[in-house]
């Protein structure tokens, strides 16, 4: 029988638990059964909405806490009750918005389990997003600001969809517009997200440390991408996935083979099991 060596494992979903041909090996399904049964809590911490989550998470058997949008959202996963829930005031998210299509962007936001876009219904990255997420997009037509305002909205999370060589800029560009204020991140090649300030992974590891009574030196994060910077910096060890971004793996304490060669095994079987 094996023994746990570290108490708790948070892990992102997209490029760290999941490959990139958007599956899950039986390695990796073997290995987190493996530490669970030892008494080890393994738990996903996703940019994704909770209605895109939770059915991968219930695939795989786990029990207990998903975080996603960030963490600004904490839920349990066999009853999808809501543990924790945060989101922008209705005035934050119009200022947002505003400030967004000022600049030209596209914007998607997301209410509790739907996703509002102004892209239009053919665009190919909504596509590609919607494929991938299991989430269809509900089509706003005029501004987003006045639809935010309109339905009173509190949006868990802010995102602009942008090609890759221009993300860089629309985040810092954000960043300095609002970085005192929200959280802002990218994530996959195309997203820049905004959430509210201190709705990070990192709070939302530390929120579930707490919750199971588990020290945070005794926990272990994974991710592969900059919104994973947070919580890689809260856990008693944070390792980046080796199709990581090269500056979050300078953060990281360890890098473990990629998404694609069972990186998440790999960290279980190294740091989760004695």
């Amino acid at each position: 029988m094996s023994k746990v060596k570290c108490g708790l494992i948070v892990s992102d979903f997209d490029g760290t638990l999941l490959s990139t041909k958007q599956t899950i090996s039986d390695n990796v399904k073997n290995a987190i059964n493996e530490y669970v049964a030892a008494g080890g809590i393994f738990a996903v911490c996703t940019g994704r909405m909770l209605a895109s989550i939770l059915p991968r998470v219930r695939s795989l058997g786990l029990k207990g806490l998903v975080a996603a949008y960030q963490g600004t959202v904490i839920a349990d996963i066999e009853s999808g009750r809501l543990i924790r829930s945060g989101g922008f005031t209705v005035d934050e998210g119009v200022e947002i918005c505003r400030v967004l299509e000022d600049h030209g962007e596209a914007i998607n936001t997301y209410a509790d389990d739907a996703m509002y876009t102004s892209l239009a219904g053919d665009d190919k990255l909504l596509s590609v997003y919607e494929n991938v997420t299991g989430i269809e997009g509900v089509r706003v037509n005029g501004k987003m600001s006045e639809f935010v305002k309109e339905h009173s909205l509190s949006c868990q999370k802010i995102v602009s969809v942008v090609m890759p060589d221009k993300k860089r800029a629309l985040y810092d560009y954000l960043v300095e517009k609002f970085g005192e204020r929200f959280e802002v991140t990218y994530s996959a090649a195309v997203l820049v997200e905004l959430s509210p300030k201190g709705d990070d992974k990192g709070a939302a590891l530390k929120y579930i440390a707490d919750y199971y009574k588990i020290p945070l030196e005794n926990t272990v994060a994974v991710g592969d991408n900059l919104n994973d910077l947070p919580m890689i910096e809260a856990a008693g060890t944070g390792v980046a996935v080796a199709n990581a971004l090269e500056e979050l793996k300078t953060y990281a304490d360890d890098v473990s083979p990629s998404c694609d060669d069972d990186g998440i095994a790999f960290v279980i079987r190294k740091y989760g099991l004695a």
